[in-house]
């Protein structure tokens, strides 16, 4: 075979291979697209997988394909939902910084990334109520969410040296701090609601919302 025709059946080759490498990865998404509106919606248990690929192009075999069982695909959707939460994170360019407004802006994003993703935090109180065995039994999810503990650990030190934050604070007990503070009022705005008669995602209250929540982080950091 003549070199530019075997290098011509190599070329197609390697490029029908990323075309289905590429189709995969877009089904594959596609998926756990559709599986978090139906686990969010229903809990892990209430969902079904052919309501699934009802959601999808795709088939109720083709979804076993790509995820062996349904705890794979719901572990799946876990790491999906904390992988964005940790991506936003590592994407604010804290280091040229100050460490207060640093701390400021990770605090902003964090309350907003809550507010905007209601289906993650029903996800995570799901998850609660089964003790956390699903996501127990990821290779991932502890790794990529220590990177937030190492963040904040990085920008208390940093205002320590700055003179700005007190010393002795635990970057866990931190992070334990802003999540609380900022899934609290999603996820039990329902309850809250029906109970106090407020509406907490109404515009007039989240922006107060978010002052009040970044300004008790900062003061408890406050040197």
């Amino acid at each position: 075979m003549d070199d530019r025709v075997a290098k011509g059946a190599a070329a197609k080759a390697n490029a029908g291979e990323t075309r289905r490498v590429r189709d995969a990865e877009t089904t594959r998404g596609e998926i756990i697209a559709a599986a978090r509106a139906e686990f969010a919606a229903k809990g892990f248990s209430g969902a079904r997988v052919d309501d699934i690929a009802a959601r999808t192009r795709t088939t109720k075999p083709a979804i076993y394909y790509h995820f062996h069982s349904k705890e794979e695909l719901y572990t799946a959707v876990l790491e999906t939902a904390y992988a964005g939460m940790r991506e936003v994170e590592q994407n604010l360019n804290l280091d040229g910084l100050p460490a207060a407004e640093a701390m400021r802006r990770l605090v902003e994003v964090s309350f907003d990334y809550h507010a905007d993703h209601p289906d993650w935090v029903r996800l995570v109180s799901i998850e609660n109520t089964h003790e956390a065995r699903h996501l127990a039994g990821s290779a991932s999810i502890g790794e990529r969410n220590a990177a937030v503990i190492g963040v904040l650990r990085g920008l208390l030190e940093r205002g320590v040296r700055e003179e700005v934050f007190r010393s002795g604070i635990d970057p866990m007990d931190l992070h334990l701090m802003i999540s609380s503070l900022c899934f609290h009022r999603v996820s039990n705005r329902h309850t809250w609601g029906a109970i106090f008669g407020r509406d907490l995602q109404a515009p007039e209250h989240v922006g107060a919302q978010r002052v009040m929540i970044v300004e008790a982080v900062l003061r408890y950091l406050r040197a």
